[in-house]
């Protein structure tokens, strides 16, 4: 287990991460954004990092392109990479962002034509303690549009995993419907969307930057296949693939 970090070092973070909040655009700044069927979208990225069961330090940083419509991937790019900054949770970004900027970056030096013209996070973004997470780091710093879609409910600001909110999650009827998560403040920070007629279980999409929250949830529900959108249900799927490997390389050497 790392050590958690110091009362500086979150202070620190909490003020950067403030200083950044400011530069988060919440509106479509895209052409394809404001098209009924996305017109002029051809390429979406996703994004993950992966771990070796019991090693918090040493992951797997994942970028992957797909094709839009078709969701057929165009570029990945795997890479292990150590991890420095401790886990406290509201700051994961500090942990991951370098890693994932570094490979959208790499992509940008090599392969310019393949950058995607916005990337999906497996995490949040204004659905947030502070309204910035991960999404809203990476998209401020990358200057890409980026959508954070979690898996679970992260349970702030008033959003509990509460009776209504489990009966929000059952009267959602096909793939496409969504309800707003809404903070003790009334504002809403993001959507409860599922994402397949096959999966009763939902995703939480929210605003990482240069985004709308609906055209989020759409885009969103557009590259599903399956419960989690195809972007980051092929980052996490090739990440782990390249675990495996990397610890079978491993376990030959002994």
């Amino acid at each position: 287990m790392s050590a958690p970090p110091g009362e500086d070092l979150v202070h620190q973070w909490e003020s950067e991460q403030a200083r950044l909040r400011l530069q988060v655009v919440q509106e479509d700044t895209e052409d394809w954004q404001r098209s009924p069927h996305f017109s002029g979208l051809e390429r979406v990225g996703g994004v993950d990092l992966s771990f070796i069961k019991g090693d918090e330090v040493n992951a797997c940083a994942q970028l992957v392109v797909l094709s839009y419509p078709d969701l057929e991937v165009l570029y990945e790019d795997s890479q292990m990479v150590t991890l420095t900054a401790p886990y406290m949770a509201g700051f994961l970004a500090f942990r991951e962002t370098p890693f994932l900027l570094e490979a959208l970056q790499r992509l940008e030096r090599n392969q310019p034509k393949l950058l995607p013209q916005v990337v999906f996070v497996d995490g949040n973004g204004l659905f947030h303690y502070r309204e910035f997470g991960l999404a809203c780091h990476l998209g401020v710093l990358s200057g890409l549009p980026c959508v954070g879609v979690a898996k679970n409910l992260l349970q702030v600001q008033g959003v509990h995993k509460s009776e209504q909110h489990q009966s929000q999650i059952a009267a959602l009827q096909k793939g496409g419907d969504s309800f707003p998560l809404t903070a003790a403040s009334g504002k809403v920070l993001g959507k409860a969307l599922r994402s397949s007629d096959n999966s009763c279980k939902p995703v939480y999409v929210s605003v990482g930057h240069q985004i709308s929250l609906n055209t989020a949830v759409r885009l969103t529900h557009s590259c599903c296949r399956y419960r989690v959108p195809e972007p980051i249900r092929q980052a996490d799927h090739r990440s782990r693939e390249y675990l495996r490997t990397q610890m079978q390389i491993h376990d030959t050497k002994k």
